[in-house]
């Protein structure tokens, strides 16, 4: 009885701190935004500190950009590279904008480039990379960006700590190669990363990647809406849903059904194919998992050195990525999924579309 009155009241004490820090920060943005130009009229207190911002307000649908399709395309991603390690220049933009998770359910997500994930990076190590970051004048929020592949204080999130309208300059080296996540790291940084602020950099290893015949780009995210699953109507981020870790949506890029139908995989038999596997979280790992295939070679930690072999399941931490080859031996529809199977009612799966003939040796 006494452990648990200890812990009744320690959890009491962290709600009320929690509450405490949600009150102090939705102040300070408050007189930070009217000062500086920013306010909504309609702002409201919120949950906890992931309410930073008091972005649980009530989004003039107005103030946003619409984009029709959120999703980043799984095809859509920079080509092998084949030059030598040199100066590399990338131009990022954060835009708030209003999309939707699922017919008849806006978000108002926040992006890097329009699309959840944002755009594929992809540099050779020994790179000199000068990395913009631009901040839309019409956005509410400062943002940045945390690379995890960059050796630096907050991998490079302070140096690129933009307010709406401003630009930010980051120059890094890229000294290891391996595939890597990132995320806007403004505070508070979960919930710049629930909203859609991520992606991957894959810096390529001298001697580059093996050579494959199709490549496709994926990334895993969370929705907290305040709203339960399938609730139509705009729906903003639920603080509390995202700090006890209650997603009601679990996507593959950006929203449900982005990688079925005109966003399926397409390959051919005997097509050796190489998946970029990402993980934004915030708070679940990913079990990923092709049903009907096995994974020829894993980079566990997205390493570009040593694979596991033959892999059924490879699990992708929050904040982590792996890169997965194998090759197609038989034609069908096969179905990606997080083998946490019950996430698949909440949006996590996809389809890898194969032509091809037949062997009636291996499946019939």
């Amino acid at each position: 009885m006494l452990i648990r009155l200890e812990k009744k009241n320690h959890t009491m004490i962290c709600r009320t701190l929690l509450l405490m820090l949600s009150i102090f920060a939705v102040s300070s943005q408050l007189l930070y935004a009217a000062k500086n130009g920013h306010a909504h009229k309609d702002l409201k207190p919120g949950f906890g500190p992931g309410d930073n911002y008091a972005h649980q307000m009530s989004v003039n649908l107005a103030d946003y950009p619409k984009v029709s399709d959120i999703s980043k395309r799984a095809f859509d991603l920079p080509v092998p590279l084949t030059r030598n390690a040199g100066n590399v220049d990338i131009n990022l933009e954060a835009k708030e904008v209003v999309s939707e998770i699922a017919r008849g359910i806006s978000y108002h997500y926040w992006t890097f480039n329009n699309t959840v994930p944002g755009p594929m990076l992809r540099v050779k190590k020994g790179d000199t990379v000068k990395l913009s970051l631009h901040n839309a004048p019409e956005n509410s929020h400062s943002h940045s960006i945390d690379l995890h592949a960059v050796t630096g204080p907050g991998g490079g999130a302070g140096v690129t700590e933009a307010k709406p309208g401003e630009t930010k300059v980051l120059v890094f080296k890229a000294k290891h190669s391996g595939l890597y996540v990132y995320h806007c790291a403004s505070g508070n940084a979960s919930t710049h990363i629930a909203n859609g602020m991520y992606g991957l950099i894959l810096v390529e290893p001298k001697r580059g990647l093996i050579k494959v015949d199709k490549e496709f780009y994926i990334m895993q995210g969370e929705l907290y809406t305040h709203g339960g699953m399938g609730d139509t109507g705009f729906q903003s981020l639920a603080a509390e849903k995202m700090i006890d870790e209650r997603p009601e949506y679990i996507v593959f890029n950006g929203r449900t059904g982005a990688l079925t139908k005109q966003g399926a995989l397409e390959v051919d038999v005997v097509d050796k194919v190489r998946l970029f596997i990402g993980n934004a979280g915030v708070a679940k790992i990913s079990s990923f998992h092709l049903i009907g295939e096995i994974f020829d070679r894993v980079y566990s930690g997205a390493t570009t050195s040593d694979p596991q072999s033959n892999v059924q399941t490879t699990l992708v931490p929050a904040g982590g990525a792996s890169m997965i080859e194998f090759t197609v031996d038989y034609p069908g529809n096969y179905v990606l999924v997080d083998h946490a199977l019950t996430r698949i009612d909440r949006g996590a799966w996809g389809v890898l579309k194969v032509t091809g003939s037949k062997d009636k040796n291996l499946f019939r």
